[in-house]
């Protein structure tokens, strides 16, 4: 086990109607200006918007409305955001919504602070300094960004896709209310399956070695959202299966299920390029495309692991004599799972061809710049390889 700094400094809220307390909760941080961050109005057609409305004026909290955010969230309407935040003093930034809406929460917070194009952190050429604090009441569990220290947002311009950590993007607070996630569909819960378990999977297949105690961590979260998934997506009002889905989905990207190993989450590298090049791709549902390729490109380079995995997670028989039988069982085994919960396992499925693909690693790679860094180094010759696996 790797030395690590475990820092988890967000508050959380959670249970049935905490968001109604939001306004009491943002007065006692002494805020008194907010922006009030969200999607594209369905927390309007839901009543959401008219409970955290209703609450902030009640404590005497002004708000900013600003909402647009779409699923993969644009840099343009993130510009958009700072400017309103300059030009109306606020405070801080209230993000109501899935991930796409805290991720562009956390990056205009960020770029309030900065005089330059914000943009300049996701290519790693700056760093926050300083950032607004936000505070987020989820409705969908998936991304973790609630207690997470990374944002993701896409440029329109050549469609680039990049994410950025930095300890400015925790939020200050997060409430929690797994009620709020009953009028998720089965797509959508689906895609926030499969991103949980991928937050915690990217950790779990690290290159560290004698992690023990972090495997049955994570193994223990994985084989959680796994029966609570099923659950949820035969019973949307489940709610402790939505309760559990929630917590995993905030425990996932935490940092706990990769404490004291390396973390390259690869299959993440290789799906941002994917839902940044089509835009209507759910981050999910590439997800569930991309990780089933990338098992059977890399599983011969750490059969243990994949075995360990495939016993441990999915009850597959270890066959000493044959333990890559028990390593494709597992890959079997979790390409059935997320076609039970409706997720694609195949760019078919997503109505994509080959056409983009050097085009998709040539950007993966930055444009020549760097490699992936796993049990084997992943250049543009092994993304595309990957991504033709993915037919």
């Amino acid at each position: 086990m790797n030395n690590f700094t475990f820092y988890t400094p967000t508050k959380i809220f959670f249970g049935k109607g905490e968001h109604r307390r939001v306004g009491e909760i943002i007065k006692n941080y002494g805020f008194h200006k907010i922006l009030l961050h969200f999607g594209g109005g369905s927390i309007k057609k839901n009543g959401l918007y008219q409970e955290v409305t209703e609450s902030l004026q009640q404590a005497g909290i002004s708000f900013v409305p600003f909402g647009g955010v779409e699923p993969n969230p644009k840099l343009s309407l993130v510009k958009k955001g700072i400017e309103l935040c300059r030009r109306e003093s606020i405070e801080m930034i209230l993000a109501v919504g899935g991930g796409s809406v805290l991720d562009s929460a956390k990056v205009i917070a960020c770029g309030v602070k900065c005089d330059f194009d914000p943009w300049a952190f996701s290519l790693k050429k700056k760093a926050p300094k300083d950032a607004l604090k936000v505070g987020t009441i989820l409705t969908l569990s998936a991304s973790g960004s609630e207690m997470s220290s990374s944002a993701v947002i896409t440029n329109e311009e050549g469609w680039l896709k990049r994410g950025f950590n930095s300890e400015y993007n925790r939020p200050l607070f997060s409430i929690c209310n797994p009620e709020l996630t009953y009028t998720v569909d089965k797509f959508q819960t689906g895609c926030g399956i499969v991103d949980i378990m991928m937050h915690t999977l990217e950790r779990y297949f690290s290159v560290t070695e004698d992690t023990e105690m972090t495997d049955r961590i994570a193994e223990g979260l994985i084989k959680s959202v796994i029966a609570a998934g099923e659950r949820a997506i035969k019973n949307p009002e489940d709610y402790e299966a939505r309760a559990a889905l929630m917590w995993a989905g905030s425990l996932s990207h935490n940092d706990l299920t990769g404490a004291g190993k390396e973390v390259m989450m690869r299959c993440h590298q290789l799906e941002h390029e994917l839902s940044g090049m089509y835009d209507f791709v759910a981050h999910g549902a590439g997800l569930s495309v991309i990780f089933p390729a990338w098992m059977k490109f890399m599983y011969k380079n750490r059969l243990d692991k994949f075995c360990q995995y495939a016993v441990r997670i999915w009850n597959c028989e270890l066959d000493y004599a044959h333990p890559e039988q028990t390593a494709l069982a597992g890959i079997q085994a979790t390409e059935g799972y997320f076609q039970s919960i409706g997720m694609p396992t195949r760019l078919s499925q997503l109505h994509i061809d080959d056409s983009k693909f050097e085009e998709m690693a040539e950007k993966c790679t930055f444009f020549g710049k760097r490699v992936l860094n796993d049990y084997v180094t992943i250049g543009k010759k092994e993304m595309i390889e990957i991504y033709q696996l993915c037919q």
